[in-house]
């Protein structure tokens, strides 16, 4: 049984380590396994500190054979191409409203697959040649090789060509990331992508089945649909699980009816089989039934598993969750192991965001090296949900609240159409967003916002939340007019009120 891990006690700050010595023995006063955002983040700061760092990074290929740079998910198969391509699927939508104003375009079926692939890959390497550039100029020892370790402070390294190396470390930070899961199936690894693969494809997808209900499959969904793909979204029970379950709903509602997404619920997939004209046979169960239908591309998006299960942390006696793999962790990013630490998707209970790895990689490093004290702040983190119709969240969902809060709790919602949607005549009141609040004490617990830059109008706003500001604060700022963010200003029905929430003009 593993011991139990120290904690530092709410709200207050881990005691600062000492600065790096040498006089410890070992190779590297520091050595961060995973060159991820978090992983690059610690180990520039900690090198600026003047500790002697090496970081560890190592792809494997995926089951189709798919590999990339350094620089983790994020940057090569997570939020930056990914949100290229929902720029490009924006696109598309901004053209199909030029002629409402005024505008002679004309909107192609499609964009040409191969310049959309070409460009968002040739702008991932332009980053993973910068990062290289910027371990170099920071002094940080990058080695491409897979790291597992021998003991706490021991790690065998093995490169590409097989060449294995043993180095020493007098503190370790594990950030390996995650990978795609894929369902035990017969086909699944053999036929199926990820997102792993999507956005560097070397074909058209064409008709595509999206297997999941997560943040990743109703993006890569959104985007496929967008470009005129025949896609189908497979969900086996809800969507946005962790999410506020409204805006999950009116996110699925959208994309069925105004985004050309088509939806199976209440199914799981069986089998893969693949034709001799190349097609993919997808046989599955829908509400107790055998079903199949026929693609050229199925893309599994059914969650990711942590990459800790070939690292030897048993050898170190590293403690994690055996239900998911990740690694269990103090306040202070410490495991139960003292002078191992872990960050990013890794860690068990946290937040899988690329700003959260980085910062708390930063402040990490500040600790471990005498700069600061100051712990990772966790709560009140904004994200943003890149559908469609994109959503934009921070604190507690409605749900949650409840849970937690019970009867304390006031909702605030508000629907709306932005101005801009209104002369090409897009869907009115379809845009959403709520806050929640403590009734108690007229805080804001939780902001949910469904629209357009959701991004942007969440990160703006996360600020007041982390201030903790009050509902009476939001109504006494004035709003940019017109804007969407400005209804985040106004909203004065509440849903205990049974007054409907769609906006009535200007």
């Amino acid at each position: 049984m593993a011991t139990l891990i120290p904690a530092f006690g709410a709200g207050r700050a881990a005691p600062p380590a000492e600065a790096s010595s040498s006089s410890h023995g070992f190779d590297y006063d520091l050595v961060v396994v995973g060159g991820g955002s978090g992983g690059l983040a610690a180990s520039k700061e900690a090198a600026s500190l003047g500790a002697k760092t090496a970081v560890l990074d190592f792809v494997q290929p995926s089951p189709q054979g798919t590999t990339w740079g350094l620089g983790g998910t994020c940057v090569n198969v997570g939020c930056i191409p990914k949100k290229l391509m929902h720029q490009a699927a924006i696109i598309g939508h901004t053209i199909e409203d030029a002629t409402s104003f005024g505008w002679d375009l004309q909107r192609p079926e499609k964009p040409n697959w191969s310049t959309l692939v070409e460009g968002v890959q040739n702008h991932i390497r332009s980053l993973n040649w910068g990062y290289r550039v910027a371990l170099r100029d920071k002094n940080v020892t990058y080695l491409n090789a897979y790291g597992s370790l021998l003991d706490a402070h021991t790690i065998n390294t093995v490169n590409k060509r097989g060449k294995e190396q043993v180095i020493t470390a007098d503190k370790i930070i594990l950030c390996p990331g995650g990978r795609p899961r894929y369902p035990d199936i017969p086909g699944a690894k053999e036929f199926g992508i990820t997102s792993d693969d999507i956005f560097s494809l070397d074909r058209e997808p064409g008709k595509t089945l999206v297997i999941g209900a997560s943040y990743v499959a109703l993006e890569c969904a959104g985007f496929l649909a967008a470009f005129g793909y025949d896609t189908t979204v497979m969900v086996r029970s809800i969507l946005l699980r962790g999410f506020d379950s409204e805006i999950a709903q009116k996110i699925g509602d959208h994309m069925e009816r105004h985004a050309h997404v088509k939806f199976v619920r209440q199914a799981t997939p069986d089998r893969i089989e693949k034709r001799e004209d190349g097609r993919l046979v997808v046989h599955y169960t829908q509400n107790g039934e055998a079903v199949s239908d026929e693609f050229d591309t199925v893309l599994f998006a059914i969650g990711r598993d942590a990459c800790t299960s070939t690292m030897g942390l048993d050898k170190a006696g590293v403690q994690l969750n055996e239900r998911n793999g990740k690694v269990v962790a103090n306040e202070a990013d410490q495991t139960n192991v003292p002078n191992i630490y872990a960050i990013g998707d890794v860690l068990e209970g946290k937040p899988e965001l690329t700003p959260v790895a980085i910062q708390a990689g930063k402040l990490l490093a500040r600790r471990l090296y005498g700069q600061s004290a100051a712990l990772m702040d966790y709560q009140n983190v904004c994200t943003t949900v890149f559908t469609p119709l994109e959503y934009g969240c921070c604190g507690f969902s409605e749900d949650d609240a409840l849970d937690q809060f019970g009867e304390d709790i006031e909702v605030f919602h508000q629907s709306f159409t932005p101005l801009e949607w209104t002369v090409p005549h897009r869907p009115e009141n379809v845009c959403f967003c709520k806050l929640v609040v403590q009734k108690s004490t007229d805080r804001v617990l939780g902001l949910h916002f469904l629209g357009p830059n959701a991004g942007e109008v969440t990160q703006g706003f996360g600020m007041a939340l982390k201030l903790k500001a009050t509902k009476a604060q939001f109504d006494d700022l004035v709003g940019i007019h017109p804007t969407v963010a400005e209804t985040l200003t106004t909203m004065d029905i509440t849903k205990a009120s049974g007054e409907s929430a769609d906006a009535a003009g200007c």
